[in-house]
């Protein structure tokens, strides 16, 4: 490959690495030209998996800043770029490679880490992005409902209060006119009785 043309392969996988959410590394020795058409289409939409050469791909590598690639990189190589749902894409991945065993996971990076194939394969057992928004939908959903109760709550709390208030008022009422009687009451008592005592004096 001439110099002009090494550059810009390097270049441009320098900005697939800057521009992926993760990079899953695989050795595709066996697998025919039909097979790799079929494993990129699956992960098309999340991914793009380019073919490369090791030493290429070590200097694109270190342009973009990751380090730690150097052992993954030996025999064939060729990377998935995800740029979508890494869940779906590691997913596809690992289904391709369970169906096609000349495929075989290395490793990978992600958020600043070098991945080991475990890891990678763990990554596609994570839910997809989504299911996580359809369950981040429900929680939030959830959590309106708890806010339009809690918005409700001091509106029934109010009313409470106020017939308490209405009940409150009336029982003062009552109890300011029951004094008013009483006094009354003894007074006439007393003016009917001093003609009784006046006589037996």
């Amino acid at each position: 490959m001439a110099r002009p043309d090494k550059e810009a392969t390097v270049k441009e996988l320098s900005d697939k690495f800057a521009g992926s959410a993760a990079a899953v590394l695989t050795e595709y020795r066996g697998l025919s030209v039909k097979a790799l058409k079929n494993l990129r289409r699956s992960i098309s939409s999340d991914a793009t998996y380019s073919v490369a050469k090791n030493t290429l791909t070590t200097i694109a590598a270190r342009n973009a800043g990751i380090e730690g690639l150097d052992d993954q990189l030996s025999g064939p190589t060729a990377i998935a770029f995800i740029t979508g749902d890494v869940a779906n894409a590691a997913k596809g991945i690992r289904n391709f490679a369970k169906e096609n065993p000349a495929l075989v996971i290395k490793g990978g990076y992600m958020d600043g880490r070098v991945l080991d194939a475990d890891t990678v394969k763990k990554l596609a057992d994570l839910e997809s992005r989504e299911v996580l928004l359809a369950k981040m939908a429900g929680a939030m959903n959830a959590n309106l409902s708890k806010a339009v109760y809690l918005f409700a709550a001091p509106l029934s709390q109010a009313a409470r209060a106020w017939g308490a208030l209405q009940e409150s008022r009336a029982s003062a009422q009552a109890a300011e006119a029951a004094p008013e009687a009483s006094a009354s009451t003894p007074a006439a008592n007393a003016a009917d009785g001093n003609p009784a005592e006046a006589a037996t004096e």
